[in-house]
């Protein structure tokens, strides 16, 4: 016969596996997602002339144990969705079930060609989620990028980069510098963490942390992107240690101070002994 103990450990055993064997299979997939109708799209991509019509399906699936009521919207932060219109401003789903939404992307005739980026909002159960929409309308397209505004400040180097086309862009930056004696800086392109919507600006900063103490230099940055002609921008600076500066012609001009004090101070001794007139003179005028 099993000890006290042994018996509370095999009864314990007993209900973890009863409570295992109960818990549904789905139960750790509880919640809802929001994608693109068809085989795992990421994102949706729709290409048409100004004036057409395209349509797609949006998946909405519920893999919880209780009906959802999502919400949808089009994203309205940019041009793209007024152009979207979907089927429904919300939708009923029940538990472990997926629906899909038609939507519907009018192209005004005015549309200029290039990439128009958007995106649908499923919105329930306190949270958000959405599906970015890539619409590309046909016709001419031009790649063009701009680099503008640099200063520089003591070790960080500010600058905005133009999106100047009506293609999205994904730019690359490259660094160099002249000094008084030649190169003090240069770096490689390398890929900026952007992506530049057709029209978009975006101010970035490059950190320059062994800049030139005590220097005169020319600053320039090239930004390069698929497609797009090299871009480039200029901007001087003068580094200075104002600080030993300041201490140095402090010093200098009490310095200067003192050696006129310490030359006046015989000489005018001397006049004044050479001269015993002038102070009989002064001393009568006092009396």
């Amino acid at each position: 016969m099993p000890s006290p103990r042994c018996a509370v450990r095999l009864l314990t055993a007993a209900l973890l596996c009863a409570a295992v064997l109960a818990t549904p299979a789905h139960a750790a997939e509880e919640g809802w997602k929001v994608a693109p109708s068809g085989d795992g799209r990421p994102y949706f991509y729709l290409e048409g002339a100004a004036g057409t019509a395209l349509e797609d399906k949006l998946s909405l699936t519920n893999s919880s144990s209780k009906p959802r009521t999502l919400e949808l919207r089009a994203a309205h932060n940019t041009r793209t969705g007024a152009w979207i219109a979907l089927a429904a401003d919300e939708v009923k789903i029940p538990p472990r079930t997926r629906a899909e939404v038609p939507f519907t992307v009018t192209v005004p005739q005015s549309a200029t060609p290039g990439d128009h980026p958007g995106a649908i909002v499923a919105s329930g159960g306190g949270r958000e989620a959405g599906v970015r929409v890539h619409l590309r309308v046909s016709g001419p397209t031009l790649a063009a990028l701009t680099v503008e505004d640099i200063t520089i400040s003591e070790q960080t180097i500010h600058y905005a980069v133009v999106n100047r086309g009506n293609t999205a862009l994904t730019p690359s930056l490259s660094v160099h510098a002249d000094g008084l004696f030649g190169e003090v800086l240069r770096r490689k392109a390398r890929t900026l963490p952007v992506k530049l919507l057709p029209g978009r600006r975006v101010e970035l900063t490059e950190p320059w942390p062994d800049a030139p103490a005590l220097d005169s230099v020319d600053v320039s940055l090239t930004a390069t992107a698929p497609g797009a002609a090299p871009a480039s921008s200029t901007a001087s600076a003068t580094f200075v240690p104002w600080t030993p500066v300041t201490i140095t012609i402090t010093t200098l001009l009490a310095g200067a101070a003192a050696m006129r004090f310490i030359r006046r101070g015989p000489a005018s001794r001397t006049t004044e002994t050479a001269n015993p007139e002038r102070h009989l003179a002064k001393a009568g005028a006092a009396t």
